[in-house]
């Protein structure tokens, strides 16, 4: 029994299937396939898929309507009737409490991310930092009550927005070296500020809820960006790919029908 797990992101497409008898409790995941892919190639997919036969698929979408239409007709066309759930937030599932104020309002990313976080790392207190399109920051106590979060922008969306809108500064990617906080030179300049705005907000989350629970943080990181970050955290922290794509299994593990 395979099921199809979709991370429909801001930029990217990552999915991933996984054999449900095979699942076991309390590991992560073992994939059986992982794949990501841009939105501009979504249509290769469909040659991704054939010949594979799904149970269920469970998708995670933030990257709107269109891309929704897309991938309905895409898995309709792969496998005729194939039972499909678009994960949605609510404030009480597969382990975690979703304290925001309105809990549909939050992104359904950013609670499979914690969900997949409490999953793998139980009865710890984290701080979930997904660093994708935009960063998000969230706490999550050892109970699984999700406390509340940050967003800012992503890291190559801070650079970018410096370079658009300041006519004497060039365009500047993400992945940018930089070997010192004060640079010598714009690009550099740019880019150690980014980076120091991204891993501030991570660090003064962690230290609030280490404040707050009065006990140590586990500081776990994930999305695309984040392996820019990592060499510049300068505190102990976990970092896991496809985090959305571990909480979608193990909300599908905990509602397999």
């Amino acid at each position: 029994m395979m099921q199809l797990l979709i991370d429909a992101g801001n930029t990217r497409i990552k999915w991933a299937t996984f054999d449900v008898d095979a699942a076991p409790a309390q590991l992560a995941p073992v994939w059986l396939h992982m794949e990501s892919v841009s939105h501009a190639d979504l249509d290769s997919l469909k040659t991704s898929w054939q010949g594979m036969r799904f149970t269920h698929a469970l998708i995670s979408n933030v990257a709107g309507v269109s891309i929704k239409e897309r991938l309905t007709t895409l898995l309709q066309e792969v496998q005729p009737g194939l039972p499909v759930t678009w994960f949605a937030s609510q404030e009480d599932i597969a382990g975690l409490h979703n304290g925001y104020r309105n809990p549909a309002q939050l992104g359904c990313d950013r609670l499979a991310s914690m969900i997949g976080a409490h999953y793998l790392f139980p009865q710890q207190s984290l701080i979930v930092a997904t660093c994708g399109t935009a960063t998000t920051v969230d706490a999550v106590t050892t109970a699984g009550v999700f406390k509340g979060g940050m967003i800012l922008p992503g890291l190559k969306l801070m650079a970018e927005s410096l370079a658009r809108n300041t006519a004497q500064l060039p365009q500047v990617a993400e992945s940018t070296d930089i070997a010192k906080v004060f640079a010598d030179n714009t690009d550099h300049a740019i880019v150690s500020g980014c980076i120091s705005a991204q891993v501030g907000a991570i660090t003064r989350a962690v230290a609030s809820l280490e404040q707050q629970e009065k006990r140590a943080i586990t500081c776990v990181i994930s999305g695309g960006a984040a392996p820019y970050l990592l060499a510049h955290l300068g505190i102990p922290h976990e970092y896991v790919a496809n985090l959305v794509l571990t909480g979608l299994f193990v909300v599908a593990q905990s509602s397999p029908d």
